[in-house]
């Protein structure tokens, strides 16, 4: 394997890094990859379109095994993560890849399903602890949260919750 050979790497970012470290990464002229999808957003009538990281957390570096100590520089990264199978990583990547191109809705299916234990990470109820009640779709939870010996449900983002 020669100096020049480039290598896939999943790094781990930091909290609300990716784009952080993907502009590092252009700074440092290596190659990696956020993929995102668009949402989109109405607020007071008006209409806004944000790009969103698929997998929150994660960019992909595809770098010369020597550089890895420039990217464990940055101060955007958690952990820098080895890919065992680049032949399986890169089709997989093609694959999502391809998906993102179309006109299909595509969203980082969500692990929280109904009777889960969850903590609203996001917004006004911030802290809260709850149980998921319902799943409506690919982003709505109704989740279920309880005061005084008595329930209340709220309608979430599924984005906002995280598992307990």
């Amino acid at each position: 394997m020669g100096m020049s050979h480039q290598l896939w790497y999943v790094a781990h970012t930091r909290p609300r890094c990716e784009k952080k470290l993907l502009q590092y990464c252009g700074r440092e002229k290596l190659h990696a990859r956020l993929l995102c999808y668009q949402s989109v957003h109405k607020y007071r009538g008006k209409t806004a379109v944000f790009k969103k990281p698929l997998f929150p957390g994660y960019v992909f570096l595809h770098i010369p095994a020597h550089k890895r100590g420039v990217v464990l520089q940055s101060d955007h990264l958690a952990n820098l993560l080895e890919i065992a199978d680049q032949d399986l990583f890169v089709r997989q990547m093609d694959e999502v890849t391809r998906a993102l191109e179309t006109d299909l809705e595509i969203r980082l299916a969500p692990t929280i399903g109904e009777g889960m234990r969850v903590k609203i990470k996001n917004g006004p109820l911030r802290g809260i602890e709850g149980w998921v009640e319902k799943r409506y779709g690919m982003t709505t939870v109704l989740l279920r949260l309880d005061f005084i010996s008595q329930a209340a449900a709220v309608k979430l983002e599924a984005s906002d919750l995280e598992l307990i």
